[in-house]
């Protein structure tokens, strides 16, 4: 992909079609629009390609019987992913685009694998946030109540083949493709405003090292520039709950293109919205209990763990405790522990209690109404599967997480992080809507600038499967525009 260095760049440059960020949603808009025909020439702001989608896990969540499903025997139905997005994305998620992209699910798994994607015919089969081999395909919570009773449950998290945090693989893969299809990509370029020439998007204004540049754009623009979680004005006006917290970014996710949509009188959806993680051992977390500042359980331990973390940190007392014991711990892959070791442990509930601050009569009454579901392998309160139900039995153990407990623990950080879900208002061929809910001519978008398929909920793989998605849907549009 050629970047044409500040020395010889230009103060005046055109295309066809200008992207805006060289994440994931910025790659699959730039592919689309060269593959129609169109000049492109992707503006970002860092000194290489990736972004915070080069930083994630990986996952795209994708199903609806894609080919790497059918390889590993996974049955599944466009109307079963839909469902299943619906409940767990919800209250409030975008039901079109949710069906829409549901719908093309199955052509935009096979388009990622035609485009240098990997995903191997291999299956991680226990709750995790990432899993620690090159396996292809991971389960996201499908198979805890309540959405097993509203889907049938399908494993439908496809990932790259690398361990844990491997969506720079994906990312080298896109940018590889971009640059044979042609795309151009000037790096350390700062927009800073779109252009409106006759009533339409017209190209953009932007400063490289403090030099003024302006790209013409013949056809459209396309928007992808991330969220809003590293402007810390933006957060106080729009989710005040995620100050305070780390950020999960590559650090340039400020919300520029929201507010530069914004100044042409685009308009936001969801601003509230966002997702809040913690350094949780899910496989640990299942086997056992998870309590709020009341001594009470509060969700099924299988669900995937951003639900539990989310609801844990911004719907639940402090301070939150995992309650295992030792025949749970011992039954985690010590690769999955991280070396972490419980910070309380003791003989009886009680004495946990005392030393975790919370009511011991009330986690008492807890542990005794769980071990007596699970002793029959059952579990009314949360409806936690049989297969991760055991009574739990002393000696206790108790290790903390980050909503209302230590903020360090053996060395590793529980601050709760997350990133921000609202943004531009688009519609399915992701033009980017105005206040009266028209599209504004020659604007496209994609990505966390977005407003996209989310509501109260988030499930990973939905930022790069709907960024990608509706990214390919913006260099479409702008290519013909």
């Amino acid at each position: 992909m050629t970047d044409t260095g500040t020395q010889t760049r230009p103060s005046l440059v055109t295309a066809d079609v200008v992207v805006v960020g060289m994440g994931i949603a910025g790659a699959c808009a730039a592919i689309e629009a060269a593959e129609a025909g169109a000049q492109v020439i992707v503006l970002e702001g860092a000194s290489g390609p990736g972004g915070s989608s080069a930083q994630s896990g990986g996952e795209v969540y994708l199903g609806g019987g894609t080919s790497t499903q059918q390889a590993l025997g996974v049955e599944d139905t466009e109307e079963d992913m839909r469902a299943f997005l619906t409940a767990a994305l919800g209250p409030n998620a975008d039901e079109d685009k949710i069906a829409d992209y549901c719908a093309g699910a199955v052509e935009h798994h096979d388009w990622l694998l035609d485009h240098g994607a990997v995903f191997n015919h291999k299956l991680w089969d226990t709750p995790t946030w990432m899993p620690g081999d090159d396996s292809g395909l991971m389960w996201m919570g499908e198979r805890a109540q309540p959405f097993a009773s509203r889907a049938r449950p399908a494993a439908r998290g496809h990932r790259p083949p690398g361990p844990n945090f491997a969506g720079n693989l994906l990312m080298d893969a896109l940018v590889a493709t971009a640059e044979k299809a042609g795309v151009t990509l000037h790096c350390d370029i700062k927009v800073r405003s779109l252009i409106v020439e006759g009533g339409r998007i017209a190209g953009v204004r932007a400063t490289e090292f403090g030099a003024e540049r302006e790209y013409r754009a013949g056809r459209g623009v396309v928007l992808a520039t991330g969220g809003f979680v590293d402007n810390e004005r933006m957060l106080e006006q729009w989710a005040p709950q995620q100050l305070g917290k780390d950020k999960v970014s590559d650090g340039r996710d400020d919300g520029t293109g929201i507010e530069m949509g914004m100044d042409v009188g685009g308009a936001v959806r969801r601003m509230h919205l966002t997702e809040t993680a913690m350094l949780i051992i899910p496989r640990l977390v299942v086997g056992g209990m998870l309590v709020d500042g009341d001594g009470q359980r509060f969700i099924n331990e299988e669900v995937y763990p951003g639900l539990y973390c989310h609801a844990a940190v911004h719907h639940r007392p402090g301070p939150v405790w995992v309650i295992v014991d030792e025949q749970g711990i011992d039954e985690v892959p010590e690769s999955e522990l991280w070396g972490m070791r419980p910070m309380h442990a003791a003989e009886t509930i009680e004495e946990l209690a005392e030393d975790c601050g919370l009511p011991a009569d009330a986690l008492a009454d807890t542990l005794r109404r769980y071990n007596a579901g699970a002793g029959v392998g059952d579990d009314p309160q949360c409806g936690k599967n049989a297969e991760w139900l055991r009574p739990l039995r002393p000696p206790f153990g108790a290790y903390p997480t980050g909503a209302g407990g230590p903020e360090t623990f053996n060395g590793l950080p529980l601050k709760p992080q997350g990133f921000t879900l609202g943004g531009l208002h688009t519609d399915t061929d992701s033009r980017v809507l105005d206040r009266a809910g028209a599209p504004i001519p020659g604007l496209f978008a994609a990505g966390r600038c977005t407003h996209g398929l989310h509501g109260e909920g988030y499930i990973s793989g939905t930022s790069l499967g709907d960024g990608s998605f509706y990214g390919r849907r913006a260099g479409r549009g702008a290519a013909r525009a």
